[in-house]
């Protein structure tokens, strides 16, 4: 059974996933509300962005709580009284301390500009253009206490060009995060998901042999 899986969402900036995640909640391909959207910068355009869509917002300066720990206690107590059941990570540009993590266990998901874990961290797309690899893409994950480590979830596959710039590997990276994002919080939504180890079980994955990315292609 589809359960319609009751969101808050954490941004720091523009906020574009958290469109793509709107967007499927209205035309219908994703069962979820948006009960709240946090936000640690007032500026954010992301805000703006939930605000059109009369979604509540909140704002929690991070640089007014003396600690990591008593800012996020402050937003466990915001999307505990929203009675949000899965947290989306969407851009935002803050560590999550350990009592965050083991207040939503197993209900925190994030996206990677990378095909974890292969470049964890800040400026990956940089680091992917610079190390020269073949293949990048994006990682919707489960949240743990270690940054970018935690079980993988869905991934997308882009090639990386030789004239790539960071800008234009981040472009073609950002078109396959807002197609994947809302197709993993529908997955937990339909209960598909399955935590095993360190690894996310996908209920009727299946496989298909024989898919195989080469690139540069073998003629040619």
């Amino acid at each position: 059974m589809v359960q319609k899986v009751h969101l808050g969402v954490l941004i720091s900036g523009g906020g574009t996933n958290l469109q793509a995640i709107i967007d499927a909640i209205e035309q219908k391909r994703l069962d979820a509300t948006i009960r709240v959207v946090v936000s640690n910068r007032g500026d954010a355009n992301g805000l703006v962005r939930a605000k059109n869509h009369g979604i509540p917002t909140e704002v929690v300066d991070h640089r007014k709580s003396p600690t990591r720990e008593a800012f996020d206690q402050v937003l466990i107590d915001i999307l505990n009284a929203r009675q949000v059941e899965l947290v989306i990570l969407a851009g935002f540009m803050r560590l999550l301390s350990p009592l965050f993590v083991r207040a939503f266990p197993n209900r925190i998901m994030n996206i990677h500009p990378a095909l974890l874990p292969a470049f964890p961290g800040l400026h990956v797309q940089r680091k992917t253009v610079e190390y020269g690899v073949r293949f990048s893409g994006c990682t919707v994950h489960l949240v743990n206490e270690e940054c970018d480590q935690g079980p993988v979830i869905i991934q997308a596959v882009v090639p990386v060009f030789p004239d790539d710039t960071e800008k234009s590997l981040s472009a073609r990276i950002l078109n396959e995060e807002h197609r994947i994002y809302p197709r993993a919080i529908q997955l937990y939504g339909e209960g598909r998901l399955h935590v095993m180890g360190r690894k996310v079980v996908v209920d009727g994955m299946g496989k298909e042999e024989g898919q195989v990315l080469i690139w540069p292609p073998l003629k040619g």
